[in-house]
């Protein structure tokens, strides 16, 4: 129980406070008009709704606006950490110098930043207790490769680190939904791919199931219990999840929730916010 109180913590710098940034993501990031933005954006160049102070002049009315996109994203905390600690409260602003290097840093943090996210899922179950402490040195070794300096995280080689977090998000993975799968009595085969897209997928059985990357754009998911199912990098855009049970999936993540449709009575995993624009 230790180390679950201590995943809970950490929890705090792994969610976004656009206080503490400098629009990172607002200026780094390439907007595309097919991915939730009125028009394209360069990579580099400040979206034209940040302000002077960082802040958005259109917050409040983003998906009025046409800026889904907006709302969706999630740093995982990434754009603060890189401001107020990679270069200590230095903004691109003021240091034109050094904002094009910023840019691919914070990239390059986002990425830590969600395999901590993901590695701090992977240690709350206790089904997975025997991989505990090897979970907990990859989430410090991890955690010390997001306080290198600028040139030092620009030549991380970040895919090798990324396959060592995989191997064990998918060993972990593998460990708690075997043990629910062993539960279900409804086996029938879940459709895949592409043609997952705008399924029903009321009449499965989705405890325990893999869906990672899933194709799970405008699936009927309401009422379904996707306990200790696997769910990384499965998109669920538009995604009817009204009165769903999420609150023991297996890594899930802010963004995935706020592209989907849900309401009040959507259960969500206390590590997530429900979005203010859903059904109330």
């Amino acid at each position: 129980m230790e180390y679950i109180s201590k995943n809970e913590e950490r929890y705090k710098d792994l969610r976004v406070d656009c206080e503490k940034c400098f629009g990172l993501c607002c200026v780094a990031l390439y907007f595309s008009s097919s991915e939730g933005f009125p028009t394209d954006k360069d990579a580099g160049k400040p979206c034209i709704n940040l302000e002077s102070d960082f802040r958005c002049s259109i917050h409040k009315n983003l998906r009025e606006e046409g800026l889904k996109g907006c709302t969706a994203y999630d740093c995982f905390g990434a754009g603060q950490k890189v401001a107020q600690v990679t270069y200590g409260g230095c903004d691109w602003r003021k240091n034109n110098k050094s904002s094009s290097q910023m840019y691919d840093v914070f990239l390059v943090m986002r990425q830590l930043h969600e395999m901590l996210w993901y590695l701090n899922q992977a240690i709350s179950f206790e089904e997975n207790r025997n991989i505990h402490n090897k979970i907990m040195l990859m989430i410090e070794e991890t955690e010390k490769l997001t306080f290198l300096k600028p040139e030092e995280l620009l030549v991380l080689n970040i895919s090798s680190h990324q396959d060592t977090v995989n191997e064990l998000l998918l060993e972990t993975s593998e460990i708690v939904r075997s043990k629910e799968r062993a539960k279900v009595k409804n086996n029938k085969k879940i459709p895949r791919g592409l043609d997952c897209i705008g399924s029903d997928l009321r009449k499965f059985n989705l405890k325990g199931a893999n869906l990672r990357g899933a194709f799970l754009i405008a699936t009927n998911l309401r009422g379904v219990d996707l306990s200790k199912a696997d769910l990384i990098g499965a998109d669920l855009r538009d995604a009817d999840i009204r009165g769903a049970d999420l609150s023991e999936c297996i890594y899930i993540t802010q963004s995935q929730i706020n592209t989907a449709k849900g309401d009040f009575s959507t259960k969500l995993p206390k590590t997530l916010n429900r979005p203010f624009y859903w059904e109330k």
